[in-house]
């Protein structure tokens, strides 16, 4: 499964680690993205969004039914 936010599209970004002597090597800088269960038509369903999409609200959760309390 690819690293990339269902919603914004957003996915990894290379560049160079550059160490003291100058030196570049590749890397990678990878999103911040969580697995997230949310209410579609066909009912819920679980995508990688991105946790700046979650904070922004372009996406709502789904809340699970918690159990009642044994009396």
């Amino acid at each position: 499964m690819s690293r990339v936010c269902t919603i914004c599209s957003k996915r990894p970004m290379t560049g160079h680690r550059i160490s003291k002597s100058d030196q570049h090597t590749k890397r990678r800088w990878l999103p911040n993205l969580q697995r997230v269960r949310v209410q579609t038509e066909a009912g819920p369903k679980r995508i990688r969004v991105c946790t700046k999409c979650l904070r922004s609200g372009r996406v709502e959760k789904v809340i699970s039914k918690m159990p009642s309390p044994v009396a």
